[in-house]
């Protein structure tokens, strides 16, 4: 099968590349900007098979979610910021109890009910640290409608092999664009399922870590392999303890697990850092606009290049960490007060001048912002 051309909207992007991924099951409540990816999996869901169940409110969606993956199927939501922040609890749940699950949050104007129609990147820092404990997450943050099908394989690909939830964290603008994309045939699409514990095991250990890569193998509740499952810390055999080294056993490997494959989780594009004196740093919507900024100054001759973020969390510490001396200036590009240029900040530990471009007033921020405030910072270098 050739590849199919079709004009697609980002929230559409999703639900195919979810349901090419091996999406069979859908919890969610409707929600501005998110609520096509609902519509649209309650349409699709059946045809292949699956699932879909609108459910009383976003804690129920989570919980319904978590449920369906410990039967072995892959499982998504989506939400935006209120529904997002409900959630947390569960994302917990699942972080601790190691249930691979995507939740996809439509980012729009906060806080509270805030600004539903209209676009914002106001939920880095509550991906990261929204649930509460030291937890494991991976978010992912698409540019282009064709990226977002992209990153939805990637975000199942990568809960799957990591038993953990994984985040697309979208804003308003790339849910809602429409751009040509041409979906591969399906035959070239690498997919990755859980691993699963081998038949030989007689009394299986869910939490036993029996490969030594830090990721037990799951098996699915229904086959024959009965196991606990607990939001208590626990050991391997799934049952509470409250022993101290196995709680920090437990916690140590859950953050090993991503550490360990910061090489296979990490995504980042670099654009015309090799001689840049000054590098702007950005994600999502606002990475478009900063790009044709980028572009129209280096025909200026000015030495200026970007780094966009496909995974945000965990961070690309590396991606900064790799510049020049000759870097003079960082530029964090994003749509919030300021939140991922702390980060920044802390990376760069003191090498390069970090400054923020923050725009929250529910408008994009545009290439000639980025223009001036690039101009502006390196006039007072």
């Amino acid at each position: 099968m050739s590849s199919e051309a079709r004009l697609m909207q980002g929230n559409e992007a999703c639900v195919e590349g979810a349901i090419a991924a091996g999406m069979r099951f859908y919890a969610g409540y409707p929600i501005t900007p998110s609520t096509e990816i609902a519509e649209l999996s309650a349409e699709k869901l059946p045809k292949v098979g699956g699932k879909f169940i609108q459910m009383e409110d976003e804690i129920a969606s989570m919980g319904a979610v978590i449920g369906a993956s410990l039967t072995g199927l892959k499982a998504m939501t989506a939400t935006s910021g209120p529904g997002f922040s409900l959630k947390q609890e569960n994302i917990g749940f699942a972080s601790l109890t190691e249930v691979p699950c995507v939740i996809v949050n439509v980012q729009r104007g906060g806080p509270s009910t805030g600004l539903p129609t209209l676009p914002a990147q106001g939920d880095v820092m509550q991906a990261r640290w929204g649930t509460h404990g030291d937890h494991p997450i991976i978010v992912l943050s698409p540019s282009y409608v064709k990226e977002v099908y992209e990153l939805t394989i990637r975000a199942f690909n990568l809960s799957e092999k990591y038993r953990v939830p994984c985040i697309l964290l979208m804003d308003e603008v790339v849910a809602h664009m429409r751009e040509k994309v041409e979906l591969p045939d399906p035959s070239t699409i690498k997919i990755i399922n859980r691993k699963k514990p081998a038949p030989s095991i007689v009394n299986y250990e869910p939490y036993r870590d029996y490969d030594g890569d830090g990721i037990p193998p799951m098996a699915s509740f229904g086959e024959g392999m009965p196991f606990h499952v607990t939001g208590l810390i626990h050991d391997v055999t799934g049952f509470p303890s409250t022993n101290a080294r196995v709680t920090e056993a437990l916690i140590n490997r859950l953050m090993k697990k991503i550490f360990d494959n910061l090489d296979d989780i990490l995504d980042y594009e670099s654009i015309f850092v090799e001689d840049a004196e000054s590098v702007v740093i950005s994600f999502g919507s606002t990475a478009r606009s900063v790009l044709r900024a980028v572009r129209l100054m280096r025909q200026e001759g000015q030495k200026i290049g970007m780094i966009r973020l496909k995974t945000i969390w965990p961070f690309a510490h590396k991606a900064i960490q790799n510049l020049s001396s000759q870097v003079k200036n960082l530029l964090v590009a994003e749509m919030n007060f300021g939140q991922m240029v702390e980060t920044v900040r802390a990376s760069a530990g003191g090498r390069f001048n970090v400054v923020g471009l923050n725009k929250f007033n529910g408008e994009l921020i545009t290439p000639d912002e980025v223009i001036v405030k690039v101009r502006e910072v390196m006039g007072h270098a």
